[in-house]
């Protein structure tokens, strides 16, 4: 048994993913960003629950930028526009709930 953080590397100028669980009733996913990567805006149908495992991230919804921490949490509304970017390299937990 590993530590989370530790079931997925950060790689140089990438952002990679592994999948924990995926079922009809959601997703369960690792994220790893390497500094300055990020993902542009967009929504999604269901909210997102994620917890940063790692570093910093700048996280956009609807406008507004949030700096969260390692050990802290945001949801990402369903259907609300946002984006991520990393201040630093950071690790993500991102929880979706289908229903």
């Amino acid at each position: 048994m590993k530590p989370l953080a530790e079931l997925l590397q950060y790689q140089d100028r990438a952002i990679v993913s592994r999948v924990l669980l995926k079922n009809k009733g959601g997703t369960v996913t690792i994220f790893a960003f390497d500094q300055d990567e990020g993902l542009s805006e967009h929504t999604a149908p269901f909210d997102a629950f994620v917890f940063i495992m790692d570093g910093e991230a700048e996280v956009a919804i609807a406008g507004k930028i949030y700096r969260v921490r390692q050990g802290e949490t945001i949801t990402l509304p369903a259907n609300i526009p946002h984006a991520l970017k990393a201040a630093t390299r950071f690790k993500l937990l991102l929880t979706m709930i289908r229903g």
